[in-house]
């Protein structure tokens, strides 16, 4: 079932959830980000990791962090086109036991072209989202700082799993920089 802005609100604050949590929705003439009617809107932080320039391939069974560069804004960064460059949420998830998350990109900027791609939060993950931000045009585009980037639903379950993301021992858990592909 998916969870709705009060049951957002309470776990929230009952778990620390979602830090830094904001219980309404903000627009006042940025992309929107907090508490929706059955999600929860993130933002974007301003740091970035991009392919350098030269790079061939990518083969996820062989990255480092030598094929990447760095990078940390201000107001917006402009993606080039057909590129895609990996970002990172302002607020710090802690997913309970007993829920399972999706998100999805703003629908703002899929109408630019703009494509996020996150997988899902699995029970007892928890870190900043590494976010993958597709420009799938022939132009540049801005993606603004600190505003929403995608939305998380929230969905409980009937019963709890036997293995969590922390009982896996999940590679991506407690996440607190931009993470490219582990084998």
């Amino acid at each position: 079932m998916i969870k709705n802005d009060k049951w957002i609100r309470e776990m929230s604050i009952k778990y620390d959830m979602i830090k830094p949590f904001e219980k309404d929705q903000i627009k006042n003439l940025k992309i929107s980000y907090g508490t929706s009617s059955y999600g929860y809107d993130m933002r974007l932080s301003n740091k970035f990791m991009l392919i350098k320039s030269g790079v061939k391939i990518l083969d996820p069974k062989h990255l480092s962090d030598r094929l990447f560069i760095y990078r940390t804004v201000n107001n917006y960064i402009k993606i080039p086109p057909n590129s895609t460059i990996l970002g990172k949420s302002v607020e710090y998830f802690k997913i309970p036991r007993n829920i399972l998350t999706i998100a999805f990109g703003k629908s703002t900027y899929i109408r630019c072209g703009i494509l996020i791609n996150i997988t899902p939060f699995e029970p007892e993950w928890e870190g900043y989202v590494t976010l993958s931000i597709a420009n799938m045009t022939s132009i540049y585009v801005k993606v603004y700082i600190n505003e929403g980037i995608a939305q998380v639903l929230f969905l409980s379950v009937n019963e709890v799993c036997e293995k969590s993301y922390v009982d896996k021992k999940g590679k991506y858990n407690i996440q607190k920089i931009i993470t490219h592909a582990k084998i």
